[in-house]
């Protein structure tokens, strides 16, 4: 028999609510002034990481706080992705990922962590249009690259950054919709991958436009086509691949802000709303426009259901093309 204490739910309903008071104290104290840590899986000066040191430049400042960089690179981003999904769900350490963070469940059998379920979107930072280069003097234009291919299949190779990368998809997409048969050859980022077109010793790779449009202007690498459905402003003159004659070729290429899945709502909200205001930003606007980058944000409740639809496309993709990991 259960004896009853005089006054058990007050003091159960005064223990929570004082827990509640100080969860809500904690969170609305954040950050503290600690230090914010956004993990990028790959190297430094991939698309990745241009736009992630763009954001810690001004996200600091708007937090009261300092804001890092932190490379991970390797697995295909899977690394740096696993280090957030363990780490401690308090806002202080963040991931920016592209798209390819989507692919990985699909191609990585083992990965310790769920892609969606133990990572909260903050929101997405920014598109970034991949250019399809290749070795200066190769092909004349995306029509020539197409035709050399298809008279010699498995004779040419083209680039990643990686098995599953968002350049690896955009070429994937590329290659599937053009009919061609050549040999995938992931690097461990991008600055390794235009080095090997730049020398000659790879035949193409959709680099993002913001890593390669210097090594583009210097005529160091040859653009043939933007992988997007429209074209870049940065580079008006070079049409799309469905332009080119490759039509179902488009990818979008992306990168976004994810936090570990059990993330107090009000540091995600803050956060979102901070982040969207930097993107938007007239200053961040220009930055971006000169890289051929766009602004893309949205509510993070969007974002979480954009990412379901993206995921399931992306697992399409990784089957038809026939993605593993070597």
């Amino acid at each position: 028999m259960t004896t009853f204490i005089p006054g058990r739910r007050s003091l159960i309903a005064a223990s929570l609510a004082l827990f509640a008071l100080g969860e809500a104290h904690a969170q609305g104290d954040w950050p503290r002034g600690q230090t914010i840590k956004l993990i990028v899986p790959f190297t430094a000066g991939s698309g990745t990481d241009i736009v992630a040191r763009l954001v810690a430049e001004k996200l600091g400042p708007a937090l009261g706080t300092s804001v890092i960089v932190d490379n991970k690179p390797g697995a295909g981003g899977t690394l740096g992705a696993t280090q957030v999904a363990k780490a401690p769900a308090d806002g202080y350490t963040l991931l920016i990922h592209s798209a390819g963070h989507l692919v990985n469940p699909a191609i990585y059998p083992n990965l310790s962590y769920d892609t969606l379920k133990d990572f909260a979107g903050i929101t997405p930072l920014a598109s970034l249009p991949n250019v399809l280069v290749t070795p200066p003097g190769r092909f004349a234009d995306v029509k020539d690259l197409v035709a050399q291919v298809k008279a010699k299949p498995g004779g040419f190779n083209y680039a990643s950054a990686g098995n599953g990368s968002a350049t690896h998809m955009n070429a994937e997409v590329f290659r599937l919709a053009a009919g061609l048969q050549a040999q995938h050859v992931p690097f461990r980022g991008t600055p390794e991958a235009m080095t090997e077109v730049m020398g000659g010793r790879v035949d193409w790779f959709f680099a993002p436009m913001v890593s390669a449009l210097p090594l583009i202007k210097d005529g160091r690498l040859k653009a043939l086509a933007v992988g997007t459905g429209k074209r870049s402003a940065v580079m008006p003159q070079t049409p799309t691949t469905v332009e080119a004659g490759v039509p179902g070729s488009e990818y979008l290429f992306w990168v976004g802000l994810f936090a570990p899945a059990k993330t107090p709502r009000p540091i995600v909200d803050r956060v979102q709303a901070e982040v969207s205001k930097i993107m938007e930003s007239p200053d961040l606007k220009d930055r971006l426009d000169k890289l051929g980058a766009e602004p893309f944000t949205m509510p993070s409740a969007q974002f979480d259901k954009f990412l379901a639809e993206e995921t399931a496309k992306a697992q399409q993709v990784v089957k038809a093309a026939g993605i593993k990991v070597d």
